[in-house]
């Protein structure tokens, strides 16, 4: 049976930008399933981790994100704006979408709008918590605007609630994280490892 990989990420996270097309490709290259698993990062899974917001870290931890987010765009060959116009910027109702096109219109689907509202954010400086900029989104990717009516159901909204609590209850404390059988790797830094381990690599004793 081929691997499964539980995706946590946050709309809003430059990190989960710099590897969610990464992530994809080496995911279907080695034939594994993925879950796409939008959480609430600031609002629950910080505070039962002891993470901190942005505003709220040391000045010196700042300088050096803005440092390694500067150095990864250039790695990576990715377009990224340090300081976009709009973040920090609520991921809620972006998250509740990416659930919604999920549980409409597949993993595939969800997958390639996820990766347009991170470029939204940390490439086009959008406002991802703007519900217009949202429907754009969505019709760019040949997505129904219907799904913005579903994302209000409370159906999605508990599913955000249960893959949230899932996060917090799996040890994830950051985004993006990537569980594979129970085996958690964090970070788009930590992808070599996740294709190792989905291509046969035996787990850490």
């Amino acid at each position: 049976m081929p691997l499964v990989v539980d995706y946590y990420l946050a709309p809003n996270s430059p990190w989960c930008y710099l590897g969610h097309q990464r992530f994809w490709d080496l995911a279907r290259a080695a034939g594994a399933a993925v879950r796409v698993m939008p959480v609430d990062l600031g609002g629950r899974v910080f505070p039962s981790s002891g993470g901190l917001p942005l505003a709220k870290r040391a000045p010196q931890r700042q300088a050096y994100r803005l440092l390694e987010l500067k150095r990864f765009s250039r790695w990576l060959n990715l377009p990224l704006v340090p300081e976009p116009r709009y973040f920090p910027v609520s991921g809620d109702d972006a998250a509740r979408l990416i659930i919604a096109v999920d549980l409409r219109d597949g993993t595939d689907a969800a997958m390639r709008f996820a990766g347009a509202v991170l470029r939204a954010v940390w490439a086009e400086e959008r406002h991802i918590a703007d519900e217009a900029v949202l429907g754009e989104l969505l019709r760019e990717q040949g997505l129904s605007p219907a799904r913005l009516d579903d994302a209000h159901t409370q159906r999605v909204h508990q599913q955000y609630d249960a893959y949230t609590q899932r996060a917090i209850d799996a040890g994830v404390f950051g985004a993006p994280s990537y569980v594979v059988d129970g085996e958690m790797f964090w970070g788009q830094d930590r992808l070599d490892f996740v294709e190792r381990r989905l291509r046969g690599d035996s787990r850490p004793d």
